[in-house]
């Protein structure tokens, strides 16, 4: 008899539940290239229970969505370190819990991570699966699927008609953290909350009835406000969208003037500094024939030499000492490219400020720590983020930079130098997930509130 005949097939993901946990659906990615199954939770806390080792966790069950919490316990069968798909290694609690695919019911080990910025809040490892399930990677949902409305029944969520807002969010990637929380705060505030995908949006100019259309000929026409987060390299589109949109009197939350402003790194300077703003002393050039002088104009060596055409943090140098810094201006000079040059402050020990101001007043801000072996205090580059109390100058250089920009929603990024704090860099659209978990702080539905601020709605919250 083929041993195969008994076995279920299932596709590459799959409803599930687990009825010890209170988990009546959750979808499941099916991976029979991870060894360990491994659910969404957080707030993971260690208890004592009759002599016996319990954790109580948390779980948001649904994807893009923080707003359903199943809190749960179980007793301790193990602690391991587990690889992420990242190839970071952590150590995981393991706990024995009941799953139920379809009429099937086994007992699985389960690792405990915060599957928050993943897709799925489930993965099936293939030890879970040994003995009893065929992949088949080309299907989805071979066991059933659930309905939005199964999924609302499940847990409870509520029916009621939206009477709030119509906002747009306007970026690239609804995946992103800092996009799926900004959906899930406009939800929560009783809005209804539109993702707009930049390059599926087109544009009808016309003086009279100007239009922008999104994908499938939608006319986007009854939008009352619209979050913009345009990536650096969808900047020139983007904008014009965001133009486009003004012309049809829907308020942008940044304007596009402001994020033109901020994305021309040394325009957003020069209007710094001719607004009082202090920053590091920086040269600029495109291929300068003088390397020499302009070294010379941040005092020598050490400096960082930026190229202005980067991104992620690419393009970013330190240069300890002259002939060093020779060798990079002259290297960047054969790209014919344009340089910035920085005096490097040294006191500042890799840290840096992030100030979040929204809407002229400062509402979080995080000290970054640059990683081991980093000059720079780069999320990108695995820095760390702490909770800070910022001093007065600080909080004013902040909310003056971003007013300067126009922008109503700003990253500012401050140094501190002997000679007090120093600008860095105003962001447009700066992300939420370091500074939220640091802080605790809901950043996402404080932009929201200040849409209807500015759009004076008074509804229930």
């Amino acid at each position: 008899m083929n041993e195969n005949a008994s076995k279920v097939i299932v596709g590459c993901e799959e409803w599930c539940a687990f009825p010890e946990l209170d988990i009546p659906a959750i979808k499941a990615r099916v991976d029979s290239g991870a060894k360990t199954s491994s659910i969404h939770a957080f707030n993971i806390q260690k208890i004592r229970r009759e002599g016996e080792t319990w954790v109580s966790f948390e779980v948001h069950p649904l994807q893009n969505d923080r707003k359903t919490v199943v809190r749960c316990e179980k007793p301790v069968v193990d602690k391991r370190m587990v690889k992420s798909s990242s190839g970071a290694s952590e150590l995981r609690y393991v706990i024995n819990a009941t799953i139920k695919l379809g009429s099937n019911k086994w007992d699985i080990e389960l690792t405990l991570a915060n599957r928050d910025t993943m897709g799925y809040r489930m993965l099936l490892g293939r030890e879970a699966m040994g003995g009893r399930l065929l992949v088949d990677p080309a299907m989805s949902f071979a066991i059933g699927n659930v309905s939005r409305e199964d999924v609302n029944d499940f847990y409870g969520k509520d029916k009621t008609p939206r009477t709030g807002l119509k906002i747009g969010l306007l970026a690239s990637n609804p995946e992103l953290y800092s996009n799926q929380r900004i959906l899930e705060a406009g939800d929560e505030h009783g809005h209804e909350m539109v993702f707009l995908n930049i390059k599926q949006c087109y544009m009808k100019l016309d003086a009279i009835s100007p239009e922008v259309h999104y994908r499938g000929g939608t006319i986007l026409k009854d939008l009352d406000a619209v979050i913009t987060r345009i990536r650096p390299s969808a900047t020139f589109y983007g904008c014009a969208l965001t133009r486009q949109f003004e012309s049809m009197g829907i308020y942008t939350i940044n304007s596009s003037r402001a994020i033109t402003q901020s994305r021309d790194k040394v325009f957003a300077l020069q209007l710094l500094l001719k607004n009082g703003v202090d920053i590091p002393t920086t040269g600029f050039a495109n291929s300068p024939m003088e390397t020499s002088d302009l070294i010379e104009m941040v005092d020598g060596a050490p400096l960082v030499v930026k190229l202005l055409e980067r991104g992620h943090g690419r393009g970013v140098v330190l240069a300890t000492t002259r002939k060093a810094a020779e060798s990079v201006v002259n290297a960047f000079k054969s790209l014919g490219a344009n340089l910035l040059i920085q005096k490097f402050i040294k006191e500042a020990k890799g840290k840096d400020l992030r100030c979040l101001v929204i809407d002229g007043k400062v509402v979080a801000a995080v000290e970054h720590e640059a990683a081991p072996g980093e000059f720079r205090a780069d999320s990108q580059l695995g820095a760390s983020a702490y909770v800070v109390k910022i001093t007065p100058q600080e909080r004013a250089v902040a909310i003056k930079a971003a007013k300067t920009l126009g922008l109503k929603v700003a990253g500012v990024d401050i140094i501190r130098s002997h000679d007090g704090p120093l600008l860095l860099e105003v962001k447009s659209t700066p992300g939420l997930e370091p500074i939220e978990i640091a802080t605790g702080k809901d950043i996402a539905g404080l932009m929201i509130s200040a849409i209807e601020k500015k759009l004076n709605w008074k509804g229930k919250i």
